[in-house]
């Protein structure tokens, strides 16, 4: 159930990342108010998860899920660029990812 608190995470800070832009710059109240409320529920599910996964491991996942999804996002939504050099870095986290589930201690 961690894991899934995890993933559930880090998927909602993903979401939360894409917010962030619409506030701009926290001058708009309802763009704002629902980036606030992604943030804490994004943090709020890490804590969950934090209660049997280690700290360090968690947190790593979750900035790790997130940075790979805020990127691929941005890449779709806002045709960002992604060239060879940052998709190698993205596969790198994705493999250090994996890696790290696949070796943790449950």
């Amino acid at each position: 159930m961690s894991w899934l608190l995890l993933l559930a995470a880090g998927l909602v800070e993903v979401v939360w990342s894409q917010s962030i832009k619409p506030t701009d710059g926290f001058t708009r109240p309802g763009p704002t108010a629902l980036c606030v409320l992604l943030g804490a529920l994004s943090v709020y599910l890490l804590s969950r998860a934090m209660r049997d996964l280690p700290a360090g491991l968690a947190y790593a996942m979750f900035t790790g899920v997130g940075t790979v999804g805020a990127i691929a996002l941005g890449a779709v939504l806002r045709h960002e660029s992604l060239g060879a050099g940052r998709a190698a870095a993205l596969a790198l986290i994705v493999a250090g990812l994996v890696l790290a589930r696949l070796t943790a201690a449950d």
